[in-house]
């Protein structure tokens, strides 16, 4: 094995890292010219026989957030799924199998016969496992996983049939469950007396279950090769390709994405806080400041070569939040909410009104409160916002607005409307939001559909719109926080 890459070696590798790079700009990852560089520069200190090692280098020089991490290996897992040694480094590895260890010599040496690895009954499949995981051999592992596949997922030529299927089918099978518990029974047999101590016991079954999730590795990978041999790079490309956190739909996002969400939102708002500061900092000059500018002129020789201007002093909004929490776009709500608060620093007020067909203020829920989840976990269960039926009433939770709080909307203050406008064919009462225009310094709806359902069904978007300083299609994080930059 060599230590780096030769000469040699390099001209294909740039080929497939162009490639590769093309797929990672597809998926969403941005990858910038001089990362590019870096990348190319790096593959040169490694050995590319070492999947490993390559995809670790390549991470390192393209991910920029810990969030894309999954994104780039799905797309690094399925770009070279079926390139090996000889797309690589000019090697010979394309045959089935080529680059695991002999399933037949493994066969000998765990169990005494000479049957090879597609001869071996499930019994000696399951013991070759066992002492596999026991061992902690991942070149054992590799060829099990691969044996395992072939055996137990029941892959068929042009079978439109998700990866995930095959995986469950495998691991059935190997009831990896059982063997760990084996394993954990084999461990507890061989501690000298008085046996293992807790301590002991917890650190064994974690170095199996890491074991156990490198094998887990092995056949997922081993799937997605076959997959990726029977349908082609780019078909399983897009299947498995996963939006980035920033690009998830608030209003379908899964459970998992919403996890994602979540951690995704805390650097975006240390990101937005330092970028609305320094905004305001170097925003508009002030006038002219004729007596500096004269004074400073004299290192000139008395010509005005640099003008000085009064800056003034940088101007917090107060802000208004006025979020529908029905339905689906509760979620878009939720986070929104959570991200205003997380940057409240950056205004001078910030007063929060949820409704649904009634309307309520529950600013004082974000008050002195360090986890803003459960401020939020507050909104939805104690605000009272129920009026009829519980059914979206948009000119009703407006018309409550404005009769207790309409008073306090000042030329300070941007009012920031967030909802789908679907309004149950409810009186809209647009005129409420021409009201707080005329007394507020800007007024913004942002909605969570996408634009081509707006003014359909049950939704009057344009008629607040036609009232509103704008309108924003706000279906993600990435759409949020362009919106927020906005604010300064």
């Amino acid at each position: 094995m060599t230590d780096t890459a030769e000469p040699d070696q390099i001209s294909p590798m740039l080929e497939l890292l162009s490639g590769f790079i093309r797929d990672l700009r597809e998926a969403g990852i941005p990858v910038s010219l001089s990362e590019n560089i870096d990348a190319m520069e790096a593959v040169r200190h490694i050995p590319l026989e070492d999947r490993d090692a390559l995809k670790y280098a390549l991470a390192a020089t393209m991910v920029k957030n810990d969030s894309h991490w999954r994104s780039f290996e799905t797309v690094f897992e399925v770009y070279f799924s079926l390139r090996g040694k000889e797309y690589l480094v000019g090697g010979d590895e394309g045959g089935e199998g080529s680059d695991t260890p002999d399933m037949e010599g493994m066969a000998q040496q765990g169990q005494g016969d000479g049957s090879g690895g597609s001869q071996m009954s499930p019994e000696e499949l399951a013991q070759m496992l066992y002492q596999a995981l026991m061992r902690g051999d991942d070149a054992m592992m590799s060829a099990i996983a691969r044996q395992s596949v072939r055996r137990f997922a029941g892959m068929e030529p042009g079978r439109p049939v998700g990866g995930t299927y095959y995986l469950y089918r495998t691991l059935r099978n190997l009831d990896l469950d059982s063997v760990l518990e084996k394993l954990m029974a084999q461990a507890k047999d061989k501690a000298p007396a008085p046996g293992l101590t807790p301590l002991e016991e917890r650190l064994e079954r974690d170095e199996y279950e890491s074991r156990i999730d490198r094998l887990k590795k092995e056949v997922e990978a081993e799937i997605r090769r076959r997959l990726v041999a029977d349908r082609g790079v780019e078909a399983m490309a897009k299947t498995l390709r996963k939006p980035l956190p920033e690009d998830v739909d608030f209003m379908h996002a899964s459970r998992e994405e919403m996890v994602n969400l979540k951690k995704a939102i805390y650097p975006l708002t240390r990101k937005l806080a330092v970028r609305l500061a320094r905004k305001r900092r170097h925003g508009r000059k002030g006038p002219l400041d004729f007596r500096s500018t004269v004074r400073h002129s004299l290192s000139y020789g008395g010509v005005p070569a640099e003008p000085k201007f009064k800056y003034p002093r940088p101007h917090k909004p107060e802000i208004f939040i006025i979020a529908d929490i029905s339905g689906s776009v509760a979620a878009f709500a939720r986070f929104t909410l959570h991200l205003v608060y997380a940057i409240s620093g950056q205004f001078s007020k910030v007063r929060a009104f949820v409704f649904i067909d009634g309307l309520d203020e529950v600013t004082s829920y974000f008050e002195g409160v360090e986890d803003i989840s459960q401020a939020v976990h507050r909104v939805n269960t104690e605000a009272d916002v129920v009026w009829v039926d519980g059914h979206s009433d948009y000119g009703h939770a407006l018309e409550v607005f404005w009769e207790r709080y309409g008073k306090e909307v000042s030329s300070k203050t941007t009012v920031m409307i967030l909802g789908d406008a679907r309004n149950n064919y409810h009186a809209s009462q647009a005129w409420i939001v021409q009201e707080i225009n005329k007394r507020a310094r800007n007024v913004f709806w942002l909605n969570p559909e996408p634009k081509s359902y707006w003014d359909t069904g049950d939704s009057i978007v344009g008629e607040y719109g036609a009232h509103c300083d704008g309108t924003f299609e706000v279906r993600n994080l990435r759409q949020l926080e362009a919106f927020v930059e906005n604010l300064a």
